[in-house]
């Protein structure tokens, strides 16, 4: 079977193209690094066939992030596959020189132009045949023609002999840019003062809309919610066997009901980051935000993963190739697992009633605290070279609402997905071993298979006042999946039965602790097996340690915590400046030995 790379500069809407010729589902967005990896479909016209690949991002041979690297190398391992260059119009002498080497490889290549309207909306000019003609090769544009139209003129290109391409192309009289000053709402939100505050404020409405009492989110929440506990766990109340009525109310309705019931508020979270993202308010905050993580040994281009993570950990690692630097990927790596994903939102919210009557400040409250957190752990990791900072900035767009819907639907699939497979296997699982023993006879938990091979757990989290094997339970099987957290919870206490103290000890374990096994395995991918599991288990000990020291500070020993840590800064800078005077005074010394 043929094949066709998809190659071109960042954000020039190869991932669109791929979903319009093959019909698949590559993520999308308005932002440098959303493709990470080849991501291979077909393209179908009657009985032909061709295999298509979408390429991370790459300005040229001479890559700077590790996506460009990736790019360059199956370029270079798959050296007989036709090329589809695709261009913004709006970059195309940018990318002339990149194409051309590219050309002269012997390659047979086309050119695609995207984002047509929009150029010359700002008063570019354009002539497709006149670009074809120069450059030797076919030139076509995606914009003004039908899916089956391009597909016609793609499988007529791969027939064409390969052409010799122009050894230097000149522009002149076939192509004129357009009006490219930057506007005064960009100069606006490029500016940290104005930019920062403002998305501040931005994440603080959606999570009020989303997390109040009495506001969309927790109004939807609350309908779920009745619809499992009263409406099917009421019909549930008919079936006559015990063991048959406590697997559907409690293997089925309590554990999904208890994940599913914070649909609603998921779905409004990730609707504001795909809002965020597609219109090109994302690359802005990154460009904003640079001076603050330069000085915790990130770069703006964090930003983009960082964001991701509040939708899913493992999706945002492996956004992480799209940085310049494997120490930088690292760093953020292992922030990562400190910003409170959606599989996290359900615990939260299962605790939260525990410790605040208010949601909504529970949550802000969490959530800040993960996102301080993980500026500590980098600015703890930081090194001594500057990060440097490269970034194309997207233009600013008003949100398409049939991609946002589709984006929006697609996220909750795969949401509903994971809780009907993974996460329904698991509790089926767990209230099998939970409600049986060794002779499968039907008992209570405590009598159970599970509290056989769980008992000796119940020290695990005694220290913060949950002396109880169920806990830690609980806790472990959030390594699966974060949401079984808030199932088993409601499997084995139907309401955390704790003190105020012990629910938010354990809500911040929660928050500090390991991400699932499918973030590990895409840390892996990215840092290698050891390096990811030795991450997971200092994340989950420190976790602990770190659940300690709050429910020992919420107990009463806040001001002991405080003495403690301002003595340690204290010796740390006493230690510091002895260190600067003894490397002084060792620098003169030598000097005189030499002599």
């Amino acid at each position: 079977m043929k094949e066709l790379y998809l190659v071109g500069n960042p954000n020039a809407g190869k991932s669109t193209l791929f979903n319009c010729l093959t019909g698949g589902h590559a993520k999308v967005g308005n932002w440098h690094g959303v493709t990470v990896g080849a991501l291979a479909g077909e393209m179908k016209e009657g009985e032909r066939r061709i295999r298509v690949f979408d390429l991370p991002g790459i300005y040229s041979t001479d890559s700077m992030s590790m996506e460009e690297g990736f790019t360059r190398d199956f370029l270079l391992s798959h050296p007989d596959g036709a090329v589809v260059f695709v261009s913004e119009c709006a970059s195309l002498e940018r990318s002339l020189p990149f194409l051309l080497s590219l050309a002269k490889e012997g390659r047979k290549i086309a050119l695609v132009l995207t984002k047509e309207r929009m150029f010359r909306k700002e008063g570019g000019e354009i002539r497709t045949d006149a670009l074809s003609e120069r450059l030797h090769i076919p030139v076509y544009s995606a914009d003004g023609q039908s899916k089956a139209a391009l597909k016609k003129r793609l499988f007529r290109f791969l027939e064409l002999p390969s052409a010799t391409p122009a050894d230097d192309v000149s522009l002149e009289g076939i192509y004129r840019a357009g009006e490219n000053k930057l506007s005064r709402i960009d100069s606006l939100l490029c500016n940290p003062f104005f930019c920062i505050p403002a998305f501040f404020l931005l994440f603080l409405a959606v999570f009020y809309v989303t997390f109040a009492p009495g506001w969309a989110g927790d109004i939807m929440k609350q309908a779920v919610d009745r619809f499992f506990s009263e409406t099917l766990s009421g019909m549930a109340e008919a079936i006559s066997s015990p063991v048959l009525r406590s697997f559907v109310q409690q293997g089925l309705l309590a554990s999904l009901g208890s994940v599913l019931c914070f649909l609603p508020q998921i779905a409004l979270l990730f609707a504001a980051l795909i809002l965020l993202e597609e219109s090109g308010l994302m690359s802005r905050l990154a460009v904003a935000a640079d001076g603050i993580f330069a000085k915790v040994g990130l770069n703006g281009r964090a930003v983009f993963s960082l964001l991701m993570g509040f939708g899913c950990t493992a999706a945002a690692i492996l956004t992480t190739r799209g940085l310049d630097d494997k120490k930088i990927q690292r760093r953020v790596i292992l922030c990562l697992p400190y910003i409170s994903c959606s599989a996290k939102l359900p615990v939260y919210l299962a605790l939260s009633a525990g410790f605040f009557s208010n949601p909504f400040a529970a949550v802000v409250l969490l959530y800040a605290m993960g996102a301080g957190i993980s500026f500590v752990v980098a600015l703890l990791l930081k090194g001594k070279e500057e990060p440097a900072f490269i970034l194309e900035v997207a233009p600013l767009q008003i949100p398409r609402p049939l991609f946002v819907l589709k984006s929006l639907l697609f996220q909750i699939k795969q949401f509903i997905i994971k809780t009907a497979t993974i996460i329904l296997a698991f509790f089926l699982v767990s209230w099998l071993l939970s409600f049986f023993n060794f002779r499968f006879e039907f008992t209570d938990v405590e009598g159970s298979m599970l509290a056989s091979f769980c008992g000796g757990l119940k020290f695990l989290f005694a220290p913060i006042g949950c002396g109880d094997w169920k806990m830690a339970y609980a806790a472990l099987s959030g390594l699966v999946a974060k949401e079984n957290i808030a199932g088993m919870l409601a499997v084995f206490y139907g309401e955390f039965p704790f003190g105020a103290a012990s629910a938010f000890a354990f809500a911040a374990f929660v928050l500090t602790c390991s991400p699932c096994v499918s973030a590990i395995s895409a840390a892996a991918r990215e840092v290698g097996m050891r390096r990811a599991l030795l991450y997971a288990l200092v994340q989950t000990g420190s976790a602990l340690i770190f659940s300690y020291l709050v429910y020992f500070a919420l107990c009463g020993g806040a001001i002991y915590l405080f003495c403690a840590l301002a003595l340690i800064a204290a010796i740390s800078l006493l230690g510091k400046k002895q260190v600067e005077t003894v490397r002084r005074r060792g620098k003169h010394n030598i000097k005189r030995v030499h002599r």
